[in-house]
């Protein structure tokens, strides 16, 4: 059975005066996600009831299989699945970058063996493993960056959350990083959370568009491309389909 995380008419706000989110509902697949929206938009509010940081005033978030992130008995089951990166990941001082990614591996419930044991392999698939021996802190921000995705990788995520991971990154990290995206299992729910359109690529299978709590568009990379008038060069159509969508004219 295929993995499927489900968001059914959730609103959440923080505070009673305040709603950011209202009755949304959303459903992601295997796969790469890009979610597109403006600062402000919601869409760290919905990556963190996503990874179960916020509850939901109204509705559910589900993953298949596992349960939902208002139910007790299937909380930690849900937090074991998941890995969040938020943008601002923080990095463990006094740790070997191997360490590091054991230690997360550690917190998601894994025996030190095991972490330790996959540790390495998951730096080899984000091609780290000749940083095994570097002290973490010592890492570019690129590297931090496939460090931190092989920390969700050593426990198998079944969903992988980023939030804005290109922030701070050169033109070449932010090339490579989506290089990167191509090489998660085909099986794990991928969602990248970002602002830029220039995040967008053919890494991904899919785009979300979110502005002001509301989802304005959920479709392929190319009905994305295709919402772009017309007579718009090829370069730039991505950006056109995005103002189209969040700021329509008229």
């Amino acid at each position: 059975m295929t993995d499927e995380l489900s968001v059914s008419n959730c609103s959440f706000g923080y505070s009673q005066h305040t709603t950011v989110l209202e009755d949304l509902s959303l459903t992601f697949a295997p796969g790469a996600t890009v979610l597109l929206g403006p600062n402000g938009a919601g869409k760290s509010t919905l990556l963190g009831l996503l990874a179960s940081i916020y509850r939901p005033a109204g509705g559910s978030v589900e993953l298949r299989g596992v349960g939902r992130t208002t139910e007790r008995r299937s909380l930690r089951s849900y937090r074991r699945a998941v890995a969040w990166l938020p943008q601002h990941a923080g990095i463990f001082g006094g740790l070997t970058v191997r360490e590091h990614v054991a230690y997360s591996g550690w917190l998601k419930g894994m025996s030190r063996r095991d972490a330790w044991s996959r540790a390495l392999g998951a730096l080899e698939t984000m091609a780290l493993e000749d940083f095994a021996s570097r002290p973490a802190t010592k890492l570019s921000g690129g590297q931090a960056r496939r460090m931190q995705l092989a920390g969700a990788l050593v426990h198998e995520a079944r969903v992988i959350l980023l939030d804005e991971p290109t922030a701070g990154l050169d033109p070449l990290q932010q090339a490579r990083f989506g290089e990167l995206i191509q090489t998660l299992p085909d099986h794990t729910i991928t969602i990248v959370a970002t602002h830029d359109v220039d995040d967008l690529s053919d890494s991904f299978d899919r785009v979300v568009v979110i502005d002001d709590g509301t989802i304005r568009f959920e479709g392929t990379v190319q009905g994305f491309i295709a919402t772009a008038p017309q007579n718009v060069e090829e370069h730039r159509r991505g950006f056109a389909a995005y103002s189209q969508i969040v700021a329509p004219e008229g």
